[in-house]
């Protein structure tokens, strides 16, 4: 498996891609800009279940920076959070810019 941190991921039913910031052999943590807030929209891809969506979390931590990217992904590793089964939709990938495997 070859995945490159700031690799580029086009979801189905989405027009912009999403920026990898954070993953391992379980989860992906990916976002995009979000313009109008001036922040970004973040999913969580659960590459066992072939499922991406948000956290389930309320009020979340954010997604803005590397190293809240990479506390998201040591939460849903380690079962503390996960992604939320209201928000969740199937993981279908038009296309990526480098070699994924999911």
């Amino acid at each position: 498996m070859v995945i490159y941190g700031g690799m580029r991921i086009w979801f189905e039913g989405e027009s912009k891609p999403y920026r990898v910031r954070a993953f391992n052999e379980s989860f992906i943590i990916c976002t995009k800009p979000f313009n109008p807030k001036r922040t970004v929209l973040y999913t969580v891809v659960d590459r066992r279940n072939k499922i991406r969506g948000t956290e389930n979390l309320v009020f979340g931590f954010g997604a803005e920076t590397d190293d809240q990217c990479e506390e998201m992904l040591q939460r849903v590793s380690t079962g503390e959070t996960e992604i939320s089964h209201r928000n969740r939709v199937p993981l279908v990938v038009i296309r990526c810019d480098g070699s994924l495997t999911l």
